[in-house]
């Protein structure tokens, strides 16, 4: 059983304030009965639930793949630098409170980036214990050669940052779109393993997690839910 008010807020429908008036004007149905107390208790999954007289969804927890565009910060809260965030766009059905993104890609990366409100998710798949491999295609400013290759693939040393084996490949026989796979996430990684060998990176895109691909029919800023088989997927190397 679930506080009516607690269960509207947690799925995006305002602060615990907005949502207590929502509730005290009527505007709130259960199995088709007006609810005007907001400290009712319901079961969120058997329960018909409406808010003005649209049919409410619940959802405990949420996962969410994004094709983050380019300029939009991987946070939760822009207003320190006045940036979009990957939260800011999402569409209003969609919002809900406590979601952030599960890793976060630079502010000029794009791809795949994963929502969630999942906490303990979001952990198994950060881990360093986990090492989930991460699919990325970068564009560079010059082709990469056999001395890069062999480096990526055995293990390299950026500063006091030790990097794992990495997967480098030729997308197309073109060495200046390189497929890399990796499976840490440190700050600026790939950037900093091009650049090692003087090699600029000019795009970088995430198109996979685990074995899970980025959906080719999401556009720049859109997203759609993950189910449960996506999700083993994530986890599986």
């Amino acid at each position: 059983m679930m506080r009516l008010d607690k269960m509207l807020a947690n799925l995006g429908y305002g602060s615990r304030k907005d949502v207590k008036l929502l509730i005290r004007k009527g505007q709130v149905q259960i199995n088709g009965v007006v609810i005007k107390k907001d400290d009712f208790r319901l079961e969120p999954e058997k329960d018909e639930v409406k808010v003005c007289d649209e049919l409410v969804v619940y959802k405990p927890l949420v996962y969410i793949m994004m094709n983050k565009p380019e300029g939009v910060i991987s946070s939760t809260d822009g207003r320190k630098t006045a940036e979009k965030t990957v939260i800011d766009i999402l569409p209003d059905e969609m919002k809900r409170k406590n979601l952030f993104p599960a890793g976060r890609l630079d502010k000029n990366t794009t791809g795949f980036v994963l929502i969630t409100d999942d906490g303990n998710f979001a952990h198994r798949i950060l881990s360093p214990k986990s090492h989930i491999p991460k699919t990325y295609i970068a564009g560079l400013d010059k082709p990469f050669d056999d001395i890069v290759l062999k480096a990526f693939q055995s293990g390299m040393t950026i500063g006091s940052d030790v990097c794992m084996p990495a997967v480098l490949e030729a997308v197309n026989g073109d060495f200046k779109t390189a497929r890399v796979v990796i499976k840490q996430g440190m700050y600026h990684q790939i950037k900093r393993m091009f650049k090692s060998f003087g090699i600029e990176v000019l795009s970088l895109k995430r198109i996979k997690m685990g074995k899970l691909c980025l959906d080719e029919a999401l556009a720049p800023g859109a997203c759609r839910f993950i189910d449960k088989k996506e999700l083993e997927m994530i986890l599986s190397e």
